[in-house]
């Protein structure tokens, strides 16, 4: 009976801390995203793979499922306990992202992914990012030393690999997602302009030598060069996904009378803003980008609260990651950029983008909640 009465304790210390309104903007984005992928995947599964018409949505079901668990998990954790996760799981999916180049699983010229007998195929890069947001705000919002100047050097050392295994991946998308958060990062952390200006450029300049020069890189040469010039082929999906939103247009098609799934291999994943666009309209997509700035001011609103800088940018870089996703998404589906294989939060269909945006959650709610 004690016992009970604890766990009835903890579940109502839990709710009653919590940040309401945040916690059912990140829950309506997974309502959303269950029944994009109920009305979006069905096709896919019955006439490209032959099976059940649920068979995708049953799958992004269990992930919602596990990725709930983990946002209750870690919004219920306390801060020594979140960071001496995030040490371990940091070390487990890094060593996993080493792995890549020697076990990952090729597709469409790159290796991302690890697919081990008795694990489901998974992105290892997607469950590092929410670890690495922490481990670089432990590092720059430290107190060890008032030098923020070799503060911002350990995190550039912390960094460095893990960008130079996404580059040799290639993964253009991640590096560029990750560099602007650790950017944002050490920005607000108070850096001279001219510094941050230098290492944005001689950043720029290394991956445009990379994706110019070296070979391995030629089919991200062949994006951009195709993002400028709308006659190459490699416009296809883009030309596609853009076409889609104008058919769509204020209201939709209606739904099941979208024709970019049959269209695009991964129009459920990379270019799910423009599937739901052109059987829903561009009003559907006004409210999803709704709930994402309602989100983001939510947070930043909440930032000033926070008396731990540490916290204050993991709270920061947290809601950045979703954020320049988001923007990163959009843009590739409205042609503002070329394609990079980004997912958008929530609403995307992908075991790992599910459980890693869940992470996310979980950490932001933990450090949104109202202090005991």
């Amino acid at each position: 009976m004690e016992s009970r009465n604890l766990y009835d304790n903890l579940i109502y210390d839990w709710w009653k801390n919590l940040d309401k309104l945040i916690f059912f903007l990140f829950l309506s984005l997974i309502i959303l995203g269950m029944f994009f992928s109920l009305v979006s995947t069905s096709l896919i599964a019955s006439t490209k793979l032959g099976t059940n018409n649920y068979y995708f949505f049953i799958r992004h079901l269990i992930y919602i499922f596990l990725g709930f668990c983990l946002i209750i998990f870690f919004s219920a954790l306390k801060e020594k306990d979140i960071y001496k996760i995030s040490i371990l799981m940091f070390i487990l999916f890094f060593i996993s992202l080493i792995l890549i180049p020697f076990f990952g699983v090729e597709i469409k010229g790159s290796k991302r992914w690890l697919d081990f007998p008795t694990l489901p195929r998974f992105q290892p890069i997607e469950f590092l990012k929410p670890f690495l947001v922490i481990l670089l705000s432990l590092i720059i919002g430290s107190k060890f030393t008032s030098n923020n100047y070799f503060k911002f050097f350990l995190s550039t050392l912390l960094i460095l690999p893990i960008l130079l295994l996404l580059v040799l991946q290639p993964d253009i998308g991640q590096t560029l997602l990750i560099s602007l958060v650790w950017l944002s990062l050490i920005f607000v952390s108070g850096i001279n302009l001219y510094l941050l200006s230098f290492l944005i450029l001689f950043s720029l300049s290394i991956l445009g030598y990379l994706i110019f020069y070296i070979p391995k890189f030629s089919y991200i040469k062949f994006r951009i060069t195709a993002f400028f010039d709308t006659k190459q082929k490699g416009n296809y999906q883009s030309q596609k996904a853009t076409d889609a939103i104008i058919d769509g247009g204020f209201f939709g098609k209606g739904v099941g009378e979208g024709t970019l799934n049959t269209l695009v291999p991964e129009a459920h994943t990379d270019y799910v803003i423009s599937v739901i666009s052109e059987e829903f309209g561009v009003l559907l997509i006004l409210i999803v980008l709704l709930i994402f700035l309602l989100l983001i001011f939510k947070v930043f609103k909440k930032i000033p609260s926070e008396k731990n800088n540490s916290n204050k940018l993991i709270l920061i870089g947290s809601i950045l990651l979703i954020l320049f996703q988001v923007l990163i998404h959009i843009g590739v589906n409205i042609r503002f950029l070329p394609t990079t294989g980004m997912t958008l939060p929530f609403l995307s269909y992908g075991g790992s983008s599910i459980l890693s945006s869940s992470i996310l959650a979980g950490l932001i709610l933990n450090f949104t909640r109202r202090k005991i």
